[in-house]
Formats: C-alpha cells, sequence, structure tokens
C-alpha cells in the first residue's frame, strides 16, 4: 500500500487558514511580485527562488513583507553557514541512509481539524551515536525544503511530538551544544515555521530535568507550548487518535511505512538539492557589516533567545 505523503488542506479547512494566515487572494500575487524584487535588489543574496518557496515564506510570516524578508535572508545566510546541514544532501549516501533507519522523523500525512501538520520525532537505536546529530538536523531541513516545494495552500501551523522513549544520560552527554544551537537558529528564524505545540512523550525525570535547563532560554509563549505525557493517551486531547499512527494507538499508517514513503521522496529530490546548493548569501557582498556567526549562534557560551512566530 502506497502512503501519501504531504495532504493539502481543502475546502472549508483552507478558508479557516487562509483567514489565519491572513492570506488575501485580492494582493497576495503582488506581494510575491514585491517580494522578488527585493531579492533581486540584495547584492548578497540570490536573484531568483522558486515562487512556490517564496509563498511559503509568505504564509509562514503572515504576509508580513518585512517579517519575509528577514526570514528570507536568514535563510541563505544560514545555508552559508551550516554547510553541514546543506551540502551532500543526497538520500543515497549511506551515512543518511543509516540514519534514516534509526531514526524517523517524518510530518504525518494528513491535517488536524484546524489545519495543522504532526511531525513525531522518535529513535529506533538505543545504541545510536549522537555524532549523526549533523545528519538528523541535515534530513530534517530536507524534509523542510520539500514542504517550502510542496505545500501549495500552505497549513495553519506545526505540530510536534518528541517520542523520547530511547533517550538515556549517554545521549545527552554526548549532544553539541553548538550543533542543536545552530539547528534551532535555522529552524525558528529561517524557515517559516509556526510552531504552536510541542508534546514529549515516554518522557523520564532525565528529560524533564533537560527541558527545565533548556526553559529559561525560552520565550515566554514557547514555554506554554511545551506538554508532557505520563500517558499517550492525553496525547489524543490534542492530536486526532485515528490520525496518529498504529505505535501511538492511532489507525494511520505506521511510522516505518511513513519513514519509507519520505525516503523514496527525498531520493526524487536529489537533483534539487545538488542544485540548491548555490543559493546561499555571500556575505562579501552584504551591505554593512558581513554577519558575525559566533553571535548569531551563541558560540560565546549563552543560547540565543528563539524567534517564535
Amino acid at each position: 500500500m502506497s502512503v501519501a505523503t504531504l495532504v493539502q488542506p481543502t475546502g472549508e479547512m483552507w478558508e479557516k487558514i487562509r483567514v489565519e494566515l491572513n492570506e488575501n487572494q485580492n494582493t497576495k500575487e503582488q506581494d510575491l511580485a514585491t517580494i522578488k524584487e527585493w531579492l533581486r535588489k540584495q547584492p548578497h543574496l540570490p536573484d531568483e527562488f522558486d515562487d512556490r518557496c517564496l509563498m511559503s515564506f509568505l504564509r509562514g510570516t503572515s504576509y508580513s513583507l518585512e517579517k519575509c524578508k528577514r526570514k528570507l535572508d536568514m535563510y541563505f545566510t544560514m545555508r552559508t553557514a551550516c554547510p553541514e546541514f546543506f551540502t551532500d544532501r543526497d538520500i543515497t549516501r549511506p551515512e543518511l541512509d543509516n540514519v534514516m533507519a534509526k531514526v524517523q522523523g517524518a510530518p504525518l500525512p494528513g491535517l488536524t481539524p484546524n489545519g495543522r501538520r504532526v511531525t513525531i520525532c522518535r529513535g529506533l537505536d538505543k545504541d545510536i551515536k549522537m555524532d549523526v546529530l549533523n545528519n538528523v538536523f541535515k534530513l530534517a531541513l530536507m524534509i523542510g525544503d520539500v514542504r517550502l516545494m510542496e505545500e501549495l495552500e500552505g497549513v495553519g501551523g506545526d505540530i510536534y511530538v518528541l517520542d523520547a522513549g530511547v533517550v538515556s544520560p549517554t545521549h545527552l552527554a554526548q549532544l553539541s551544544p553548538t550543533a542543536i544551537s545552530k539547528f534551532l537558529v535555522c529552524v525558528q528564524e529561517a524557515y517559516p515555521v509556526k510552531l504552536k505545540e510541542i508534546h514529549i512523550v515516554n518522557t523520564s525525570p532525565l528529560i524533564e530535568k533537560l527541558i527545565n535547563i533548556i526553559k529559561p532560554f525560552l520565550k515566554e509563549k514557547i514555554k506554554n507550548r511545551i506538554f508532557i505525557h505520563s500517558e499517550i493517551s492525553s496525547l489524543y486531547e490534542h492530536i486526532p487518535q485515528k490520525m496518529l499512527p498504529e505505535e501511538y494507538g492511532g489507525s494511520g499508517a505506521s511510522l516505518v511505512e511513513i519513514n519509507n514513503a519520505w525516503k523514496d521522496k527525498l531520493a526524487t529530490y536529489t537533483t534539487y538539492f545538488k542544485d540548491q546548493e548555490s543559493l546561499k548569501a555571500v556575505e562579501e557582498l552584504r551591505p554593512g557589516k558581513p554577519t558575525n556567526y559566533d553571535e548569531l549562534f551563541g558560540i560565546d557560551g549563552s543560547f540565543r533567545q528563539l524567534s517564535i512566530d
């Protein structure tokens, strides 16, 4: 049985999302033209970017032209700053194939009744080493780039379910704060993500301690969007049980099937990913001062405050 990857909103759901995203059908093409013209005038940024991606950025910033410009600038800046995330993005490479066999993190096919996209992230191997973290983040951003291309009508936001079942003290000791900082800046400041909820399942005192350490560095609104579940049944109060995979008591496709479908999809984008490697900021041409990456990523020892829409 083939498994869909990105079911799109239609009908009444899309009408509700359109209102939430502040989309005006009469002005969106003009907004797109404005952003394209702005991009052409930036000496340090690519002259052209796919219209579908630009529309995703406009929707993700609720059609605020200034927010859209900042996100796009950061998007191309991160592609220069983090080559470990944005080069060699070929899913058939052994190191990426290996990660997909040990970590699952693809979006579920459907949408919640209010148009949210749900992604469940979990590890399958208790012995997985944290030196694969950059490739895990690379895969997550590859999926993000596919969504920029394919979510043609946009979604009402994102919900992430983090399964901590295989996380151990050894894993936490091996985590790279720099890699995590870079990834968080990528996701929250360079991609048009509207993060609505984070749910943590199969938790433990260790995970809860980690969350409490991170919380002071998060803005208040995101703190209030983190939910810890001692029982999987309480997750159903936020996400319809029927759309969840069978591993979580739902009637949807299994995470294995969803992961395999995404692996096939990513393979079809191999040439696209290769071509995209040249689309990045050229700091030497940036008006004013070049970006200071140490400041951007908080490499002085402090976490950068996350910017949440």
